[in-house]
């Protein structure tokens, strides 16, 4: 985890003003990689009290826009961030709990894909998402979707019978 003065450097490197909820912002995608903008506006208030909801997404576009943390979206999800930039990496996402983890790239260079050739378009960068299920929801009893169509069991509420 960078200490306090290394985020100051890193904000002033970039051009940017080293403001209070700037650092708050910045030290919360650090501790919350791939943490989704309610779990860093939490994580900036604990540092930084009364923050506001826009001051954060203010700091996360300005931080995204100068390089410093990389919004990603994977279908189906919230906006995630993470300050794993400027290198070519990818992502593994859970079908089931939508758990994120970061995935070194197989050729180490970007674009990892070739493309076809776009007439005045240079193709810098692929993005490559994975999808599966983590260990835990690999291993967890699948549970039904629609629990009228288990047999009654008056001993457990019907979200938590398993299918077998």
């Amino acid at each position: 985890m960078p200490t306090t003065p290394d985020l100051e450097r890193v904000l002033r490197a970039a051009g940017l003003r080293v403001t209070r909820p700037r650092l708050a912002v910045l030290d919360a995608v650090h501790a919350l990689p791939h943490g989704d903008t309610e779990a860093l506006i939490g994580a900036a208030r604990a540092r930084v009290e009364g923050v506001s909801h826009q001051a954060v997404y203010d700091v996360l576009r300005v931080l995204t826009d100068h390089g410093l943390v990389r919004r990603i979206q994977p279908q189906g999800s919230v906006a995630r961030y993470e300050a794993r930039v400027h290198d070519n990496h990818h992502h593994l996402v859970c079908r089931v709990c939508g758990d994120i983890t970061d995935v070194d790239c197989a050729t180490a260079q970007a674009p990892c894909l070739t493309p076809p050739v776009f007439d005045g378009f240079d193709v810098d960068e692929a993005e490559v998402i994975y999808w599966g299920r983590c260990r835990s929801c690999a291993t967890a009893p699948v549970l039904t979707t629609d629990p009228s169509t288990d047999p009654p069991d008056p001993g457990r509420p019907p979200a938590e019978r398993s299918v077998t």
